[in-house]
């Protein structure tokens, strides 16, 4: 993926502290030490189940500690990232913002507002509540920021199987997805929806919420390639990516078993079907995951 000569995001916050704490991209040297954290995080981020609830009730267990929240001191000095990930994070954005600033008046009527990405490492604070490591990339509609802690992409590679520049890429991608989304109003909606379901019929809509920001994020890939920012084998990275953090693996893998009712983010097939849904079409009415009966 073609990214050092791309400009720099403004709307990357790095709370990490200390100049960057992962200097490098991942799969170099040396451990991170929240394992266990993140596995859980990774498991209730694919399964549907709120992390929080699983980490709570491992640190009751074992005692799993995470770090304080920043304090307000610390909060107003953060600023662009300067290590080498915390740029290729902003370089990505900025793809981003430039790609969805263009498609979303052309293809929806709608104006781009982009959202702000924190990078924080350990424990944060977001409008949606605690932000943790373990629980893996998300987007918050409250107050339009991507939570991102970079630990994720090392434990994606070293557990799940997926790395690789433009793997990490497409997480990203997937997030700013879920940004559309709220912008178009589908999350309002969706949310709203969801109280008055079942558990089986929520989690029905909560496969199609995600399968459509996967398709997204093909969306934004298939311009990334009309820029000619894409190099040989980046999608078959974000293939990669998109089958190993599938329902249905993460649950063979964690449980031994697969139950389709409890999905929440689909199976890696619907995965990857719906990201190249977006990217082989480039359009964003590819991406009605609420009008079909074939997902």
């Amino acid at each position: 993926m073609r990214w050092e000569d791309y400009r720099q995001s403004d709307n990357v916050e790095d709370r990490r502290g200390g100049g960057g704490e992962y200097a490098g991209l991942p799969g170099g040297r040396g451990g991170i030490g929240i394992g266990t954290m993140v596995v859980l995080g990774l498991l209730g981020w694919a399964l549907g189940i709120d992390p929080r609830i699983l980490i709570g009730g491992a640190e009751m267990i074992g005692g799993i500690g995470g770090r304080s929240a920043p304090t307000q001191e610390q909060r107003k000095s953060a600023g662009p990232p300067q290590d080498e990930m915390g740029k290729f994070i902003s370089a990505v954005l900025a793809q981003n913002e430039d790609i969805w600033t263009k498609v979303l008046p052309q293809q929806a009527n709608r104006k781009y507002v982009p959202p702000k990405l924190v990078l924080f490492s350990g424990v944060d604070r977001s409008g949606c509540g605690t932000a943790q490591s373990a629980m893996g990339p998300f987007y918050c509609p409250n107050d339009q920021r991507v939570y991102l802690d970079l630990s994720f992409f090392q434990e994606m590679q070293r557990k799940l199987g997926g790395g690789g520049d433009f793997a990490y890429a497409y997480v990203i991608g997937h997030e700013i997805g879920h940004h559309i989304q709220n912008l178009l109003g589908i999350l309002p909606k969706v949310n709203e929806l969801r109280q008055r379901l079942s558990e089986r019929e929520s989690n029905l809509l909560s496969v199609r919420v995600e399968l459509q920001a996967d398709c997204f994020a093909g969306v934004w890939a298939y311009n990334l390639q009309a820029m000619d920012r894409i190099e040989a084998g980046d999608i078959d990275e974000a293939m990669r990516t998109a089958s190993a953090i599938g329902d249905d693996k993460l649950q063979q893998q964690g449980r031994g078993v697969v139950v389709p009712d409890s999905f929440t983010h689909g199976s890696s097939a619907q995965r990857t079907r719906w990201f190249n849904t977006g990217f082989k079409s480039g359009s964003m009415q590819s991406c009605d995951t609420f009008r079909t009966n074939q997902l």
